[in-house]
C-alpha cells in the first residue's frame, strides 16, 4: 500500500533540477511559447526560481536532451523552444520497447487499424500540392518507372504514408502513424536471400495502391480510400512475411546512426542485409 510518507518521499527524491525543469515547462505553456521563441536568460531563470548558476544549467540541460530546447552560449545564450524531432521520440520509444519483443506482425497489425483513418481523414484536406509529392512519391517508389536504386524506392514507398499524414488533422493520429512510418524506414531488413523478383513485385503492388489512393483522394471518396489503404495493408503484411523482414536487432538501435549507410568491408564474406522501408 502506498502511505503519504512514501510519496512525500519520492517527490523529495527529485533532484532540484528536475524540479526547476518541470518549472520550466510549466513556464513554457503558460507563457503560450513556440519552437524558436526564447526563454528567459539564465540570470532571470535564477532569480525567479531561487536556485543557483549550476541548477538552471542542469536543468535546461536535462530539457535539451529530451529535445525540447536548444542552448547557446555566449553573453546572449540561453534557452530557445525547439520542435522534438521524430528520431529523438523514436529513440525514446526504443528504449521502451528494449525489453519487449516487438515482431514485424505487431507492427502490421497496428498500421492495419490507423493507416486507413489517417488516410480516409487526409482526404478533405489534401491539396493540389500535395497530390502533386504524392504522384511525385509514386513516380519514384514504381520500379517500372523509377531509375532510383531499391533502397530509395522503397523509403519512398513510405515517404507517400507521409505525405497523407502530414494533411491529416488529428494531431495524434498522424504523430503515431509517422512514428511507425519511421520505425519501418529504420529498423525493417530483409536479408539478401529475398529474390529481387519478390522485391520489384512488391514495389509494383505498392505503386499500383498508391495510384488508386490517389484516384479516389482525388474524387474525394474518403471511403473509397479508406477500404483501398486498408486491402494495401493487408497485401503489405503478407508481402513482408513472404520476403522474411525483420526487425534488425532489438529496438535500442541509435536512430541518427541507423541513418547512416552501413557498408561492410569488401572481404567480408558474412551475408549482407538489406535495410529498407516496407510501405
Amino acid at each position: 500500500m502506498t502511505s503519504k510518507n512514501s510519496a512525500t518521499l519520492a517527490i523529495r527524491q527529485l533532484k532540484r533540477s528536475d524540479l526547476v525543469a518541470q518549472e520550466i515547462k510549466r513556464l513554457i505553456t503558460e507563457k503560450n511559447l513556440s519552437p524558436g521563441d526564447r526563454l528567459p536568460r539564465e540570470s532571470e531563470l535564477q532569480a525567479q526560481f531561487q536556485v543557483s548558476k549550476g541548477t538552471i544549467r542542469e536543468a535546461l540541460k536535462a530539457l535539451e536532451v529530451q529535445g525540447l530546447v536548444t542552448i547557446s552560449t555566449g553573453p546572449s545564450g540561453g534557452g530557445t523552444i525547439a520542435e522534438v524531432p521524430l528520431d529523438r521520440t523514436l529513440q525514446f520509444m526504443q528504449n521502451y520497447l528494449f525489453f519487449q519483443e516487438v515482431t514485424i506482425d505487431d507492427i502490421y497489425t497496428v498500421r492495419q487499424m490507423l493507416e486507413p483513418e489517417l488516410a480516409a481523414g487526409a482526404v478533405p484536406h489534401l491539396t493540389e500540392a500535395d497530390f502533386e509529392a504524392l504522384e511525385h512519391s509514386i513516380s519514384c517508389c514504381d520500379p517500372t518507372q523509377s531509375q532510383e536504386d531499391l533502397l530509395t524506392q522503397r523509403r519512398e514507398d513510405v515517404n507517400f504514408h507521409d505525405i497523407l499524414a502530414a494533411a491529416n488533422p488529428n494531431p495524434f493520429l498522424r504523430f503515431t502513424c509517422e512514428l511507425i512510418n519511421e520505425m519501418i524506414r529504420q529498423l525493417i531488413v530483409f536479408g539478401n536471400r529475398t529474390p529481387q523478383t519478390e522485391h520489384r513485385r512488391f514495389g509494383e503492388a505498392n505503386a499500383q495502391f498508391h495510384r488508386e489512393i490517389v484516384r479516389s483522394a482525388r474524387a474525394r471518396d474518403a471511403e473509397g480510400v479508406r477500404v483501398l489503404m486498408q486491402r494495401h495493408m493487408q497485401d503489405a503484411a503478407s508481402s513482408v512475411k513472404r520476403m522474411k523482414g525483420r526487425i534488425q536487432g532489438r529496438l535500442i538501435l541509435d536512430a541518427d546512426t541507423l541513418r547512416r549507410p552501413r557498408a561492410a568491408p569488401a572481404a567480408a564474406k558474412r551475408p549482407r542485409k538489406l535495410a529498407v522501408g516496407a510501405p
